[in-house]
């Protein structure tokens, strides 16, 4: 191997610079060294077949730089939309995201429908379960209980701003002292009166029962009115029968059926027909007992008659006697 030959990676022999065409031979040519053509394209053999005199080296650099610019302009275009195996990935990624939107679109119609059958069902259930006694009421009585609702709202809403008028008062300082003995002295008067060891004087009813039709006054139809009274606001009441026994009605009073058609009450016999005074908003409680299946509807049923009358005073004087406690304490 001579002097101006190298050695390629191919095993070729190579001239050691190009020779400038039409100058002398073995002079370099002046222009920049051309590309090596196995770096421009990699398809391109890495030298001639035997016995195929190599191509010069500038015929080479021409032929990558074409098939880079070709590359490139294939590239271009398919970015720029054309059709090719690229658009196919992105079509394929639209279809996915197009169906995910659609199926979310449908899963929320669906949780839409379910929510309102549910809605739907809860209402049902509600109707279903409405008190079929309510449900036979007329509407003059629906509205005289709203009305009576209504007023009792405004009691407990007085009632509440008392009690804040108080609080305020025995942080007052100076008056706190007499704020709280005043307090005290109210709160005291209020469980007399419930507890029934202090007579109470007020608005109320006076309810009597009357037997009819063979049958007796059960102490159950007592224990009814009672209880519609409590319902409806009663404060303080009285049972009394035709002997004038008197009885003190408090939230441990029991009612039994006696002997001969006779009540006893706390242990005391009362003969009929007995009368029930009561201390409460007189409007509301006479709704409570002319409820349709109420007490009066009760007592009428078997041949008995209940007559209510209101009054703007009615006095409750019987008393009980005072309840001594043998196991509760207060909590401290």
């Amino acid at each position: 191997m001579s002097d101006e030959q190298t050695e390629t990676g191919t095993g070729w022999p190579q001239p050691a610079g190009p020779v400038r065409p039409g100058g002398p031979a073995g002079e370099p040519d002046p222009r920049p060294d051309a590309p090596d053509p196995d770096e421009l394209s990699p398809l391109a053999p890495h030298g001639p077949a035997e016995g195929e005199p190599e191509p010069p080296a500038e015929e080479s650099a021409v032929a990558s730089v074409d098939e880079d610019a070709t590359a490139d302009l294939s590239a271009v275009s398919r970015s720029d939309g054309s059709s090719g195996p690229a658009e196919e990935p992105v079509a394929s990624a639209r279809s996915l995201a197009l169906g995910r939107f659609r199926w979310s679109t449908a899963g929320v119609m669906i949780v839409a429908l379910l929510a309102l059958l549910g809605f739907t069902l809860v209402v049902q259930l509600k109707t279903t379960s409405t008190d079929p006694t309510l449900g036979a009421t007329r509407q003059e009585d629906l509205v005289r209980i709203l009305s009576d609702l209504d007023a009792r709202e405004n009691r407990l809403q007085q009632d509440i701003r008392a009690l804040e008028d108080s609080q305020r008062q025995l942080r007052s300082g100076e008056q706190g002292r007499q704020a709280a003995l005043d307090e005290a002295t109210r709160r005291a008067d209020e469980l007399g009166i419930l507890a029934g060891t202090l007579p109470a004087t007020g608005p109320g009813l006076t309810v009597r029962f009357d037997a009819g039709g063979g049958k007796p006054i059960s102490a159950n139809q007592v224990l009814d009115a009672v209880q519609e009274l409590r319902g409806a606001g009663a404060e303080a009441m009285q049972i009394s029968g035709s002997d004038r026994a008197t009885a003190r009605i408090i939230a441990s009073t029991y009612f039994l059926d006696g002997e001969n058609g006779s009540l006893v009450v706390e242990g005391r016999r009362l003969v009929a027909p007995y009368t029930i005074t009561v201390i409460g908003d007189p409007a509301t409680m006479r709704t409570a007992l002319n409820i349709p299946g109420g007490v009066v509807a009760s007592v009428q049923g078997v041949g008995g008659n209940v007559t209510v009358e209101e009054r703007g005073v009615v006095e409750v004087s019987a008393l009980h006697a005072p309840i001594k406690l043998e196991h509760a304490r207060p909590v401290s």
